[in-house]
């Protein structure tokens, strides 16, 4: 994948998890605003960032680099809300939340990323000449 194509790809990434989160905002009636986007959408993007190069969500991108970052990135980046905003106020809560927000921007990010694939924004697999290694 080319340079362009991890960056598009990235960019993606980080609308499709700001999508859920303001969804998630507008739902719950707490309006946009800065608090509230810094508060649920930035420990999962930090954390979806630190993870991706160590991972090679975006070396080598599809299913197998996706999923353990985004399961990681997402958890994580709710108990560190958790720990640092005590949002949601209940352990209890949060594991429906997380539950909740594993299953939504899983949907969000496989969307984009299909999207992505079909209108060929980004090609996935690198082009090799026949019988090349991959």
């Amino acid at each position: 994948m080319t340079l362009r194509g991890r960056i598009i790809l990235a960019a993606g990434d980080a609308a499709a998890i700001v999508a859920f989160v303001v969804i998630g905002l507008l739902t719950h009636g707490e309006g946009i605003d800065p608090r509230g986007l810094l508060r649920t959408a930035v420990p999962i993007l930090i954390l979806w960032f630190a993870i991706a190069p160590m991972i090679g969500t975006y070396r080598r991108p599809g299913w197998r680099t996706m999923l353990p970052t985004w399961a990681i990135a997402v958890m994580g980046g709710l108990l560190v809300r958790r720990v640092i905003f005590h949002r949601p106020s209940t352990w209890g809560d949060l594991l429906e939340f997380m539950a909740v927000s594993l299953a939504f921007t899983l949907l969000f990010l496989s969307a984009w990323r299909l999207v992505a694939r079909w209108t060929g924004l980004i090609m996935f697999l690198p082009s090799a000449a026949p019988g090349a290694r991959r």
